[in-house]
């Protein structure tokens, strides 16, 4: 079975349902992709919540070096991590009981992604969040 992603409706509702989330690999350089498109989402009212060792601060919110050191509610979790990372990042996710997980363009992992899936976390792969915001659900 290979991996499909929700249709465009119900990624608009996903991206309208959440307020917060976690950008694991977000850069503190405003050249990286991971940077300009947290800003981006910052502008339209979600909060950001960097996830990346070694980084005191991005975009104004306090850095934390994994998932399970945030210590509040995570809506879902954006990943600018190459895909071998991103088997660990869905055990978090599952341990941690966060329902949504987005990996960006390129980041491309069927049997984490699947794995997600079947531990009933909603999932978006191979896409901008930025752009499908923009495109599918900007007022």
């Amino acid at each position: 079975m290979s991996f499909d992603n929700p249709d465009p409706d119900q990624i608009c509702r996903m991206l309208r349902s959440v307020r917060t989330i976690a950008v694991v690999g977000l850069s503190p350089n405003p050249a990286r992709p991971s940077f300009r498109v947290a800003r981006a989402m910052q502008s339209h009212g979600y909060r950001i919540v960097p996830v990346r060792p070694l980084v005191r601060e991005v975009l104004g919110e306090p850095a934390y070096p994994d998932l399970e050191s945030i210590p509040f509610q995570i809506d879902m979790v954006d990943v600018f991590r190459a895909p071998q990372h991103v088997p660990a990042i869905v055990e978090s996710c599952i341990a941690l009981g966060i329902h949504r997980l987005w990996l960006q363009d390129g980041v491309i992992h069927e049997e984490a992604a699947q794995q997600a899936q079947a531990a009933g976390i909603a999932v978006v792969m191979d896409r901008c969040i930025w752009r499908d915001y923009s495109q599918l659900c900007a007022p």
